[in-house]
């Protein structure tokens, strides 16, 4: 099974690509979309489109895995997030992947056995998961990577 994880952003979106054989995780690729904060929405919009459109023809992915979003405070933040999440839904749907959604409780909760964990010890554990010699940086594709592993450990 090959899946894509997907951390939701407009200026960074984190993606991570990893295939599961015998319960095993092993890295495909993994990076990050940026878009310039001073461009217009609908740019970055497509953007992240064209760009994650590629990823995926490229990796070839059966499913993904995608971050909910989770935000109390700024509601600006929250508005473009879920617009990019929705492209992401998109490109995902018209590549013929199966979409999965897990919150970021679910994530942490998966990988560390604790609801509550660190952004650092989820980090550690994708890094030991996936047998890598560093965290993954920047921040966003660890994320990405973490919401793979923990599809992968969801359908085991």
């Amino acid at each position: 099974m090959r899946i894509i994880g997907i951390d939701p952003g407009t200026g960074i979106l984190g993606f991570g690509v990893i295939d599961v054989e015998k319960g095993k995780a092993v890295l495909v690729d993994a990076g990050v979309i940026r878009t310039p904060a001073k461009e217009d929405d609908a740019i970055r919009l497509q953007t992240i489109f064209d760009e994650l459109t590629s990823i995926i023809k490229d990796t070839k992915p059966t499913e993904m895995a995608v971050e909910k979003l989770f935000f109390a405070q700024n509601v600006t933040t929250a508005m473009t997030v879920s617009q990019a999440r929705g492209v992401v839904l998109l490109c995902g749907k018209q590549a013929g992947l199966s979409i999965h959604e897990y919150t970021p409780q679910q994530i942490k909760q998966g990988l560390t056995g604790y609801g509550k964990a660190t952004k650092q010890q989820i980090q550690e554990m994708v890094r030991v998961i996936l047998q890598l010699k560093e965290v993954p940086k920047p921040d966003d594709c660890a994320d990405a990577l973490a919401t793979a592993i923990t599809h992968s450990m969801a359908t085991r």
